[in-house]
């Protein structure tokens, strides 16, 4: 008799649904857990979760790509960093490499402060590429900037605006003058000789009104007797 209690306990507590098992995956017929369906519904579980995920990241991707989109302007505008007055560089939308920076920061999704950075770099390269102002005029001498300024009016007098936006950047290197005088010199049917002073060209009215701008001309302190007589030999030519 006990023997018979002991197996309907058994049987009793076999057949009990535990409590963490839904009643949907539970076979009452054979106390135990119907496994097929059990699978069926986690298949179908992990299906929807899984599409779930890849419309959550979708919506992710296309919000990033929306927000990105609105940083970027229809058009970068250019604008320089502040550079030292005496150099001079020049930067427009139609040079190549910066028409290729323009195009490149579009395509990378740059903002309009993003593009200014790299505005600021080339400017900085090219800074770094011009010639050192000082160190040239020293190897023109004493009268480096006499020399300079007489190339310059020379090439004003005689060459086209091109040639002379073009040959202007000679000037910015001891070299460059000294090639400069040398054409100088042979344009008045000469040749001039080593170490020599620059040949004069002869200057506009314009030209010797900025001269005169010069503090070597008017202002008292800073007058050089040699740049007025300069000035004055010039008006004489005029």
């Amino acid at each position: 008799m006990a023997e018979e209690n002991t197996s309907q306990d058994t049987t009793e507590e076999t057949s009990t649904r535990p409590e963490y098992i839904p009643e949907k995956f539970w076979n009452q017929d054979t106390g135990e857990v119907n496994v097929e369906s059990l699978s069926t519904s986690y298949n179908s579980l992990e299906k929807k979760l899984g599409q779930r995920t890849d419309e959550l990241t979708k919506q992710i991707r296309t919000d990033i790509e929306q927000e990105r989109n609105a940083k970027i302007p229809e058009k970068y505008e250019i604008k320089m960093p502040e550079i030292p007055e005496d150099v001079n560089i020049e930067v427009h939308e139609d040079q190549p490499l910066l028409k290729w920076w323009g195009e490149t920061a579009k395509s990378m999704g740059l903002s309009q402060d993003q593009f200014n950075e790299g505005i600021n770099q080339f400017v900085q390269n090219e800074i770094a590429g011009l010639p050192n102002i000082e160190q040239e005029s020293q190897l023109l001498g004493d009268n480096a900037k006499d020399r300079i300024e007489s190339a310059d009016l020379w090439a004003k007098k005689h060459l086209s605006e091109n040639a002379y936006s073009t040959i202007s950047k000679l000037s910015s290197t001891a070299d460059g003058i000294k090639a400069l005088e040398e054409i100088m010199a042979l344009n008045k049917g000469s040749v001039m000789p080593q170490g020599q002073t620059a040949v004069e060209a002869k200057p506009s009215l314009g030209d010797l009104r900025s001269m005169m701008k010069d503090p070597r001309y008017w202002k008292d302190g800073d007058k050089d007797p040699a740049y007025i007589a300069r000035v004055s030999k010039l008006f004489e030519q005029v």
